[in-house]
């Protein structure tokens, strides 16, 4: 028995040694039995639970560019938000994947400067005019919340101060977006332009060429509004108003009923370990459910340890379980 437990570990370790589950795989073969889908188990206390309800959404940035001054002020969005957005992504490098790419963000902020000035579409002069009419029109993202940004010379260009800005909202609009961060024409000096929706900006518009001074500013304030319109989700009040909803019939957490900021700081702390611990055990249980737990392994079980091992037919994988096997 003991040949065969040595055989069969050392060939499951060499046989998926380099597949792109191996990491996945090898921690599966224990001696201790499943032990990280026990570790996994520990989101189900009351305490993991409300942090799941409490972290926040995730804001993807992305940003079409043609001279930097676009990419600039994306990033001066991203260290606004800090941890609780990705990004910035220049459009180019996602053409071909945006809709696999836009999913995996609960909200976004999209940005574009104009240069094709007086155009009906297409003005951004970016990567945007290539997806706005092709790869744009089959997304699924109707709800999603989504908030514009642009850039334009309102000197030069006056009459069509950052009009590429109003085509981006008005494509991510069609596909049954959320549009928020409208913002005051208050302090420009344009005569019109295409981005302007009833008596507002549909978005955070910048001038690098002539008041470049007042960027920072704009994207701090514009910030600050996105966050108060939702874009990072509910408020905490409201979360943990619903978490108690979802702990009924249970015993409250006073910190958190009390309103104790520093549990709920904690909470959100936990926000990437949780999302980490989450999509590792979907991943195990899709290894478990697909490579593994099938009628082609034969149990052996170890009446001094208590552990099973499972061996496939050709003897290269194996798992363990800490129970004896059932008999049909």
């Amino acid at each position: 028995m003991k040949a065969t437990l040595f055989f069969s570990t050392f060939w499951i370790v060499r046989s998926i040694a380099f597949a792109p589950t191996s990491m996945n795989k090898k921690r599966i073969i224990r001696k201790t039995g499943l032990s990280r889908f026990d570790e996994s188990k520990q989101i189900q206390s009351k305490y993991e639970r409300i942090s799941l309800l409490l972290l926040a959404a995730k804001v993807g940035i992305f940003f079409g560019t043609s001279t930097g001054n676009t990419e600039r002020v994306a990033d001066l969005i991203f260290k606004e938000f800090g941890s609780d957005a990705e990004g910035p992504f220049d459009i180019d490098s996602v053409q071909g994947s945006v809709a696999k790419k836009f999913a995996e963000y609960d909200a976004l902020i999209v940005g574009t400067p104009t240069w094709n000035t007086g155009a009906d579409t297409e003005r951004s002069g970016t990567g945007w005019d290539e997806i706005y009419y092709g790869e744009m029109q089959d997304l699924n993202v109707s709800g999603k919340t989504v908030a514009v940004f642009g850039l334009g010379d309102q000197i030069s260009y006056s009459e069509n101060y950052a009009d590429a800005s109003g085509e981006l909202h008005d494509v991510f609009e069609k596909l049954g977006c959320k549009m928020i961060g409208y913002t005051s024409q208050e302090g420009y000096e344009h005569e019109s332009s295409k981005a302007i929706r009833g008596d507002k900006f549909c978005g955070l518009l910048c001038d690098e060429i002539n008041q470049d001074e007042f960027t920072v500013e704009r994207v701090q304030k514009w910030v600050a509004q996105l966050k108060a319109e939702g874009i990072l989700g509910s408020s905490s009040g409201d979360k943990v108003e619903d978490a108690k909803d979802n702990l009924v019939g249970e015993d409250t957490i006073p910190a958190v009923v009390n309103g104790q900021q520093d549990l709920i700081s904690k909470l959100e702390e936990e926000n990437s370990r949780l999302r980490k611990m989450l999509e590792d055990s979907k991943i195990m249980d899709r290894v478990l459910k697909e490579e593994i737990m099938d009628d082609s392994y034969t149990p052996y079980y170890n009446t001094k340890t208590g552990v099973t091992m499972w061996t496939s037919v050709d003897g290269k994988k194996c798992y363990f379980t800490n129970d004896a096997p059932k008999t049909p």
